[in-house]
C-alpha cells in the first residue's frame, strides 16, 4: 500500500491507496507545532478505522507547500512506518515540461495536480485548485505548460473582509438562492460567493481563450472546488482526491 500526504497551507489530506484504488482520507491542520508522535498516533487511529494495518505501508510519498512541517512529517513516518519518505521535487521530479522554459517552476501541489489531470483526460486542459489560494494552470496539446495565474482563495477572500472591517461577521460560504441579501449575513454571502463564481468563470474563459487548443478540458480540484463546481457549467470534471492521484502516478512512475 501507499500512503500519500499532500500538504497545503490550511490542511494535510492523506489518504491511503491499494493500487489505484483510495482505501480512504483524512485531513489535519497543517500546523508545525504537533509533535511527530502527535501526528503519528492520529495516522494510526485512521488506519484502526479503515481497517488497515501500518506495517502494510510499503511507502509514503509527500507533496507539500510548507517547507516549516517537513522535518515533522519525515520524523513521523521514520517513527511509524521505518523508513524515509519520498518528497515530490526533493526525491523525485513529476515531470512537468515547460515550454520553452519561459515560465517559473511550479509548486509540487501545482505540478503533482496536473500530472493527475493529463493522465487521467489527457490534453489539453486547465486545472483549477481551489484551496487557501485559487491556481489555474493551462497546458498545451503536446502537454506543455504554459502558465496560469493565482488568486486568493474563496475562504480568504471572505475571511479577509471580517478581518478588515469592524461590524461585518464572518460567514458561511453558503450560496444563496437570490442576488438581493436581505440582510448583512446573506449579502456577504452574494458577494464573496457569487461574486467569487464569477471571478472564476471570467478567469477560465480568458485561460482557455488564450491557450487557443480545441477540445480543453476544465478540471477542477481542492477542497473548496465543490462549492464552484456546483454552480458553473465551465468545469467538466471535479476532482477532489486529484492531488492523491498524481502523488500515486508520480511514484509509479519513478518506482
Amino acid at each position: 500500500m501507499l500512503l500519500t500526504i499532500d500538504v497545503g497551507n490550511t490542511n494535510m489530506v492523506f489518504g491511503l491507496l491499494d493500487g489505484k484504488k483510495l482505501l480512504g482520507s483524512f485531513r489535519a491542520v497543517t500546523n508545525s507545532d504537533r509533535t511527530a508522535d502527535e501526528l503519528g498516533l492520529t495516522v494510526r487511529q485512521f488506519f484502526q478505522h479503515i481497517g488497515a494495518e501500518l506495517s502494510q505501508v510499503e511507502d509514503t510519498i509527500i507533496s507539500s507547500v510548507v517547507p516549516g512541517v517537513m522535518d515533522l512529517l519525515k520524523t513521523m513516518n521514520r517513527k511509524y512506518f521505518g523508513k524515509p519518505p519520498i518528497v515530490v521535487d526533493e526525491d523525485v521530479d513529476s515531470g512537468m515540461k515547460y515550454f520553452n522554459n519561459d515560465t517559473g517552476k511550479l509548486g509540487t501541489d501545482r505540478s503533482v495536480a496536473c500530472a493527475a489531470a493529463m493522465e487521467k483526460y489527457g490534453t489539453p486542459l486547465v486545472v483549477v485548485d481551489f484551496g487557501t489560494a485559487t491556481t489555474l494552470d493551462a497546458i498545451d496539446a503536446e502537454g506543455y505548460y504554459r502558465g496560469g495565474c493565482i488568486l486568493a482563495g474563496i475562504r480568504t477572500f471572505a475571511d479577509s473582509l471580517a478581518q478588515k472591517t469592524a461590524l461585518l461577521p464572518r460567514i458561511e460560504l453558503e450560496r444563496p438562492d437570490t442576488f438581493l441579501g436581505r440582510n448583512t449575513v446573506t449579502q456577504i454571502q452574494v458577494g464573496s460567493v457569487w461574486g467569487y463564481i464569477g471571478a472564476s468563470e471570467y478567469l477560465i474563459r480568458k485561460t482557455v481563450e488564450e491557450l487557443n487548443c480545441p477540445g480543453v478540458k476544465v478540471i477542477a480540484t481542492g477542497g473548496l472546488a465543490h462549492r464552484i463546481a456546483a454552480a458553473t457549467d465551465l468545469i467538466d470534471a471535479l476532482e477532489e482526491d486529484l492531488i492523491l492521484d498524481g502523488l500515486r502516478i508520480i511514484y509509479e512512475r519513478t518506482r
